[in-house]
């Protein structure tokens, strides 16, 4: 008999999680402490944007037409205890408030209430990015709060989920990372090869290492990522300097396959609620275990990377003539990049929120953030389409890389704005076919066309 699976907690992740182990085939349950977030799932809608989540939702939710009904939500605990063979526990773990290191309150609340609740044989999986150390402590917890006992046991999966490609990420991912503890632990390994068996058939590699390992995993990968990310943000620094091109730099040590292409793209820099918090929850977590000195150079990733956003802001001022009082700046980009409406920490809104605070008329399009974005930013200007944005504009920046915006056509939005300037935050626009419309275009590591 499969196994019964529940998600504990449905945001971004718990929920793509849950769907996903539905479309697998399983009988899945859903908790969240949110009663409006569990009603709104339970309609078969989601609270973000994320492609293919929402139609994955539908297909499996119980009591929407034509589902397969192996999917429901509850807030209730009991429910949860008495349903799960496989428990994944899928909460946030953000930034503390004036700290580098993560909060890790919600995982710890969420471990102790599911602990009070399992009363027979359980494997309870960890998927939230943690501080190395934790996935220890927390089986000690569940070891001795759980009315079963020792025959709950814990194992650590990281996620790897790429927002706007998550749903892909979870039936078809790049590879399965799977913690164990001690002796027993190939239960649970047993258990988690059931649950991954149609992506392991695939191809997809099958991991299996201790705790500290896998929550390893996940904070440096994001680092390594970061740091290739703020690497070519800092050759974009020497291109500027020396009047070298980026682009033709990035393009020519990517071709060497221990380098490779991606991550090259200079613009102004990542953002978003995983690769800032988790490079600066690793450093704050290695200055405790007494090995600070090996991740210094993480401090400097994070501030070629924030230096980005206020280069930006230095280059939109001198595009306008030195001073943002009474000048009006189009911003093209709200999320923290395309194909979600994730506005947290996002560079697009940072740069908008400083020109803002100068002095300077802001107006932002985002084809999926902007709700978001009004929350966070209410008092920015806000426009329904890109040449809204960009009417009566003195210079156009472009900060997300939208599809939409590489399609937008230079020659008509030429003639809504009051003067043709565009600022390229991400090396995504075709400079030859924005000059050939009478644009003055710039971009970050280039010369000026």
């Amino acid at each position: 008999m499969a196994p019964r699976i529940t998600v504990i907690g449905t945001g971004y992740l718990g929920a793509t999680h849950a769907a996903a182990m539905a479309e697998l085939g399983f009988e899945v349950l859903g908790l969240d402490v949110a009663q409006e977030k569990v009603a709104m799932l339970s309609r078969g809608e989601v609270p973000m944007y994320e492609p293919g989540l929402t139609e994955l939702l539908r297909r499996h939710v119980a009591g929407l037409e034509g589902s397969t009904g192996r999917l429901r939500f509850t807030t209730s605990w009991e429910e949860v205890g008495e349903f799960g063979d496989v428990h994944f526990v899928c909460v946030n773990t953000p930034q503390k408030h004036g700290e580098y290191a993560c909060d890790m309150s919600y995982v710890d609340a969420a471990f102790t209430s599911l602990a009070r609740v399992l009363r027979r044989p359980a494997l309870v999986v960890g998927k939230s990015t943690v501080p190395v150390g934790s996935a220890a402590r927390l089986a000690a917890l569940l070891a001795e709060r759980s009315p079963a006992g020792a025959e709950v046991e814990l194992a650590w999966n990281p996620e790897f989920l790429r927002e706007g490609f998550a749903v892909e990420d979870t039936l078809h991912p790049d590879r399965i990372v799977v913690g164990i503890g001690g002796v027993g632990g190939e239960r649970g390994e047993k258990l988690l090869r059931e649950v991954y068996a149609k992506p392991i058939g695939e191809g997809t590699p099958f991991v299996v290492c201790d705790y500290p390992t896998a929550e390893l995993v996940k904070t440096a990968a994001n680092s390594f990522l970061a740091t290739k990310i703020s690497f070519i943000n800092a050759m974009a620094e020497v291109c500027e300097a020396a009047g070298g091109d980026v682009v033709r730099l990035a393009e020519a040590i990517g071709h060497d396959d221990r380098i490779g292409r991606k991550f090259l793209r200079a613009g102004v820099g990542f953002g978003g609620g995983c690769l800032p918090k988790d490079i600066r929850a690793f450093m704050a977590r290695a200055g405790e275990l007494g090995a600070d000195e090996a991740l210094t150079f993480l401090r400097e990733v994070d501030s070629i990377n924030m230096r980005r956003r206020s280069h930006m802001v230095e280059l939109a001022r001198e595009a306008v003539g030195g001073g943002f009082l009474g000048r009006r700046v189009a911003v093209l980009g709200a999320s923290f990049k395309p194909d979600s409406d994730d506005v947290r920490d996002s560079p697009a809104l940072n740069v908008a929120g400083q020109i803002h605070l100068q002095g300077g008329q802001v107006t932002v399009y985002d084809p999926k953030g902007m709700p978001n974005a009004r929350r966070v930013f209410p008092t920015l200007g806000y426009a329904d389409s890109a040449a809204e944005a960009c009417r009566g504009a003195h210079v156009v920046l472009h900060l997300t890389e939208w599809a939409e915006f590489r399609e937008l056509d230079p020659v008509a939005l030429g003639e809504v704005v009051a003067e043709r300037r565009v600022i390229d935050g991400r090396n995504a626009l075709s400079p030859r076919e924005w000059q050939e419309a009478g644009w003055t275009y710039r971009a970050l590591g280039r010369p000026t066309v």
